[in-house]
């Protein structure tokens, strides 16, 4: 049997912490002209993901 792989999406958007997981906020990537800078800088950093989505993300890590 295969060994199981890792969803690569879901490597490169997710990082693994000590209670579950870490994801950047959306809307940050292009066409940032019109946004606020307010915004902009609201959207900085890194979030933990939510506890109901951390099922699905597991599965995708293949994390048991």
């Amino acid at each position: 049997m295969s060994k199981l792989k890792v969803h690569s999406g879901a490597a490169k958007r997710f990082k693994q912490t000590g209670s579950g997981y870490k994801r950047k906020q959306q809307h940050k990537t292009h066409i940032l002209t019109k946004m606020t800078t307010k915004r902009k800088r609201q959207l900085r950093g890194t979030t933990d993901v939510h506890p109901s989505d951390q099922k699905a993300i597991d599965r995708m890590m293949r994390v048991k």
